[in-house]
């Protein structure tokens, strides 16, 4: 395929970089990446042992020594040239996205506009790495605080956004003078392989040594332990399950590290009496079946007011029947397959467990076969009448099922059963009264990281920081003020006169 020898994607591929430099071992296992859009095989990836990621480790070291001391806006100015060089390669690992991962091919170009729009917004965030003067109690003293570079960041992603939510960290964190460590998901290798070899082109133009951009494929129980553990990495941001994310925090606390959690959503959008359904309808079924239902801010809940709770039913309903499933590269598809026949299976559990329940399943919920759909992990979008309290639609299923609530009485009962989970990512309202938008919005409202009126819970803009409360973890990424989280902050006091005063007016006689 043209594009993988545009990226420079070889048969067979070595999952471990310096920045500038492969490791050629062996010995960590191999991975075989198979798409979930035709279940051919793609290539094959040679995981970073023990000793790969040593090597790795240690020239993130050396790297930060220097690449601390250059100034922030000539940090910026690298990131500038990495923008614009994913900007040259944009259609072919957009498209390698869309390949690997599964998503339509719109969505795997959005996402390298994502890393391009990151990469922008860095730029500026170097010249705006702002400190706070305070005022002294004490006369002829300053106060401020001021941000110093934080060490070695690591970035674990998940396969849903192979590139997209490393780049909220790794551009940030390089302004900011850390160095980063990538830990991709092994579902989706490739990508990441390609976005290193493009980042290595700009570090090699510009003299800049290795480490500040690397890289490690390996599994969980090796790499990924020895990461978690490794007291030279002082920041990790985890992208994943609660689960996952659980685990990584208790073994980073124990050692004093720093993490930022993005972790899981089970998100719900509000439709009230006095919602618009033109603005509500197509931002429910692009949220619920977007990506294939694979995205943190998935629309999973609908709690729609009971007056209307028909027609915004039967408006759904209509709008599933038009949804195009097939090959994501053909850009008149919708939605393409799920990430792999795991994932069908949990799709299958779902359904079966929401119908034990007592719920309905008023479309979709099967599992597309034929030779259209030969990797065995294409699946039709659900849409089930549930209730709020069933067990599974208190999980999060990584897949496109939307389950629709009624409420009966105002807009507190609606919030109250938005709130009634134990994720926090993204939320929603539709509506035209103020005074339901405001109350959403307001310290009785959404428990969300990100609530929304008029619309939908995804599609997230890398200008606002990023990130959910309750077991989705309470990190923060990309943009408003989350640089601060890749910094260790200091608080400076200067004394500028001839007397040195003391707290509550102690005395020595010297």
């Amino acid at each position: 395929m043209d594009f993988l020898k545009r990226l420079d994607i070889q048969k067979n591929n070595y999952g471990s970089s310096t920045g500038l430099k492969w490791n050629k071992s062996k010995s960590g296992g191999e991975i075989k990446v198979y798409s979930p859009v035709d279940g051919k095989l793609v290539a094959t990836v040679y995981q970073a042992s023990e000793k790969d990621y040593e090597k790795v480790v240690k020239e993130a070291e050396k790297a930060f020594k220097e690449w601390r001391m250059i100034p922030a806006p000539k940090r910026g100015e690298i990131v500038r040239q990495i923008g614009n060089r994913l900007r040259e390669y944009k259609e072919p690992l957009g498209t390698l996205v869309s390949y690997e991962m599964g998503k339509s091919l719109q969505e795997g170009l959005g996402e390298v506009q994502e890393m391009i729009d990151i990469c922008d917004f860095a730029v500026g965030q170097s010249r705006q790495l702002y400190g706070f003067t305070m005022q002294s109690e004490r006369p002829m003293h300053r106060m401020y605080d001021q941000y110093h570079p934080l060490g070695i960041v690591c970035t674990i992603s998940a396969f849903n956004f192979p590139v997209a939510v490393w780049s909220w960290n790794a551009m940030i964190a390089a302004v900011c003078g850390d160095v980063n460590i990538w830990k991709p998901s092994s579902k989706v290798p490739l990508t990441a392989i390609a976005t290193q070899k493009i980042i290595a082109q700009v570090l090699k133009e510009n003299n800049l040594p290795e480490g500040i951009f690397s890289l490690v494929i390996g599994k969980g129980s090796t790499v990924g332990e020895r990461i978690l553990k490794d007291k030279r990495v002082q920041l990790i941001s985890v992208t994943g399950s609660t689960k996952v994310g659980q685990h990584a925090a208790e073994i980073v606390a124990a050692r004093f590290g720093k993490t930022i959690l993005e972790l899981g959503g089970n998100n719900a959008i509000i439709i009230t009496p006095d919602a618009d359904l033109k603005l509500a309808i197509p931002a429910v079924v692009f949220g619920a079946v977007g990506t294939a239902g694979q995205r943190c801010t998935t629309t999973r809940r609908l709690i729609i007011y009971e007056s209307i709770y028909n027609k915004v039913r039967d408006s759904l309903l209509k709008a599933y029947k038009s949804i195009k499933i097939g090959n994501p590269l053909n850009e008149k598809n919708h939605m393409g397959p799920l990430i792999n026949t795991d994932a069908v299976r949990n799709f299958e559990n779902a359904i079966k467990k929401v119908k034990e329940e007592g719920g309905k399943v008023l479309i979709g919920g099967e599992v597309l076969g034929g030779k259209d759909f030969k990797s065995g992990c294409y699946v039709t979008p659900a849409i089930v009448e549930a209730q709020n309290h069933y067990e599974i639609v208190q999980e999060e299923t990584f897949a496109p099922i939307l389950y629709l609530i009624k409420y009966k009485k105002d807009v507190d009962e609606a919030i109250s059963l938005h709130n009634g989970v134990v994720q926090g990512l993204s939320s929603a309202i539709f509506t035209n009264n103020i005074k339901e938008a405001e109350r959403f919005l307001s310290c009785v409202g959404s428990d969300c990281g990100i609530a929304n009126v008029n619309i939908g819970t995804s599609g997230a803009e890398i200008g606002g920081a990023f990130g959910g409360e309750k077991e989705t973890g309470g990190g923060r990424e990309s943009g408003s003020d989350a640089w601060k989280a890749y910094m260790r902050r200091q608080t400076n006091t200067i004394n500028f006169g001839s007397k040195l005063p003391l707290a509550q007016g102690i005395k020595f006689d010297i």
